[in-house]
């Protein structure tokens, strides 16, 4: 199945006591663009997070958020600079015998001087926290890639019904175009008719100018092309992603023939068709820039 290149995914986790937030999205883009954006402790992590990436996305700007909640973690401890304390006591002391003032310093006071108490993380086991991380990734991934695939569902479905609507545009040129060529032969008749009055028609010279005219004009060859076009396009859209890049060619090819056709017809019943035919073939165009 095709996938949108739009999408959203999440997924929460724990890796030990660390609470892991994943929440990643992407837009269109021509090539793959993978955005990490995490706390800076934890950038350890982001290489294989652009690997995780690229295992399910081949094109399309994706940004992933890591949030890491520690609330609840114990590996932290509070910790009392004792040499600092120590040179804050005596000092204090120092201006109270000097001075002649009170010391009443407590604990808590004690406390609160700058740099006395500190908090203490034990060191992280980066490579166990990277495979935690990873694997939550992973379950965001797979949500947002469930919500691509039903994305692309419904891009598949509007293309195929714009590729009938092309087949039908095609079938309206091939009836219209044969009986071009019948006017095209009729009003030269008349004209020659009119012209050369009663000295009589050359009715092979009347021939032999349809049949080039009928050579100029005929768009045989441009609408078998654009029906084999149909039907590869058809064909892809069956397959699986990254298609898009080639149906994003493809579509050029329609627009030739399309283009082809509308400087031959010399009609312009046939040339309302092709600019409908080429209205189809642009709203196809807009829609697969969203495939992957």
């Amino acid at each position: 199945m095709i996938k949108s290149m739009t999408g959203y995914g999440s997924a929460k986790g724990f890796v030990g006591d660390l609470e892991i937030s994943v929440e990643l999205k992407s837009v269109n883009n021509r090539y793959l663009d993978t955005s990490i954006r995490m706390p800076r402790s934890f950038l350890f992590a982001e290489d294989a997070l652009k690997s995780a990436v690229q295992r399910h996305v081949s094109r399309g700007k994706v940004d992933m958020f890591v949030s890491v909640d520690s609330s609840a973690a114990d590996n932290m401890s509070v910790k009392v600079n004792e040499p600092l304390l120590r040179g804050y006591l005596d000092a204090i002391s120092l201006i109270s015998g000097k001075y002649g003032l009170e010391n009443d310093l407590t604990a808590v006071s004690a406390g609160r001087f700058p740099d006395i108490l500190y908090v203490e993380k034990e060191d992280l086991d980066s490579d166990a926290l990277t495979e935690g991380i990873v694997a939550i990734a992973e379950e965001a991934l797979s949500d947002y890639d469930a919500m691509r695939l039903r994305e692309g569902e419904k891009l598949c479905a509007d293309v195929l019904s714009k590729l009938d609507t092309i087949s039908a545009l095609v079938t309206e040129v091939e009836r219209e175009s044969p009986m071009t060529v019948a006017a095209y032969q009729t009003r030269l008749r008349e004209k020659m008719t009119e012209i050369l009055s009663s000295a009589g028609i050359d009715e092979n010279r009347i021939l032999a100018e349809a049949a080039i005219y009928a050579d100029r004009v005929a768009v045989d060859e441009e609408t078998v092309r654009l029906r084999s076009h149909m039907s590869q396009l058809r064909t892809m859209l069956s397959g699986g992603s990254p298609i898009g890049r080639k149906i994003d060619f493809l579509i050029q090819e329609f627009n030739r023939e399309a283009n082809t056709i509308g400087s031959k017809c010399q009609n312009s019943e046939i040339a309302h068709v092709v600019v409908e035919l080429k209205s189809e073939i642009e709203k196809i165009r807009e829609q697969i820039q969203n495939i992957e």
